[in-house]
C-alpha cells in the first residue's frame, strides 16, 4: 500500500531534522559551543572518537568536548553526502568528513566519516551514538 501525503511528508521532515544534527554539530565544534554540541545527544548519547574509550552521557560528553575544544586546539569540520535508514523513532546513517584541526600546536588535515545512530525523543530527534572513522589525519 502506497503511503499517505501525510505520511511521506512526515518521513523528509524527519530525514531534514537528522541531517540537521550533523550540520548543527560540525557548526557547534567550529564554534567550540560545548554545551550545544552535547544538547543533540540524547541523555545517555555514546561518543566513539575511536582514540580512547566512547565516551558516555551528557556529563562525560561535556567534560570530553570541554578538553578537546579548549586551549589552543581547534576542529573546523565539513560533513557531506548524509546517508540515513529511517525506522521508526530509530534511524542510522553516514556522513563524511572533510577537518581541518590544530592540536597542540600542529595544523592538520584528515578525511573521514561518522556512523551514527539517531533516537527520536521528546524533544526531537538526537544522537544516540556517534563513531568517528578516520581515514587519515595527516600535518597540513
Amino acid at each position: 500500500m502506497s503511503a499517505t501525503v501525510e505520511e511521506r511528508l512526515a518521513r523528509l521532515e524527519d530525514l531534514e531534522v537528522i541531517r540537521d544534527l550533523a550540520r548543527r554539530y560540525a557548526d557547534a565544534v567550529w564554534r567550540r559551543d560545548v554545551e550545544g554540541a552535547i544538547a543533540l545527544f540524547t541523555e545517555d548519547g555514546v561518543m566513539d572518537t575511536g582514540d580512547r574509550p566512547p565516551i558516555r552521557g551528557r556529563a562525560a560528553l561535556g567534560e570530553a568536548y570541554r578538553a578537546m575544544v579548549g586551549g589552543a586546539n581547534e576542529f573546523l569540520p565539513f560533513v557531506a553526502n548524509h546517508v540515513i535508514d529511517l525506522d521508526g523513532d530509530r534511524a542510522t546513517g553516514r556522513c563524511y568528513l572533510d577537518l581541518r584541526a590544530t592540536v597542540a600546536g600542529e595544523r592538520r588535515i584528515g578525511g573521514g566519516h561518522y556512523e551514527d545512530v539517531y533516537r527520536r525523543t521528546t524533544g526531537g530527534w538526537r544522537f544516540a551514538a556517534r563513531k568517528l572513522v578516520l581515514r587519515f589525519l595527516a600535518p597540513y
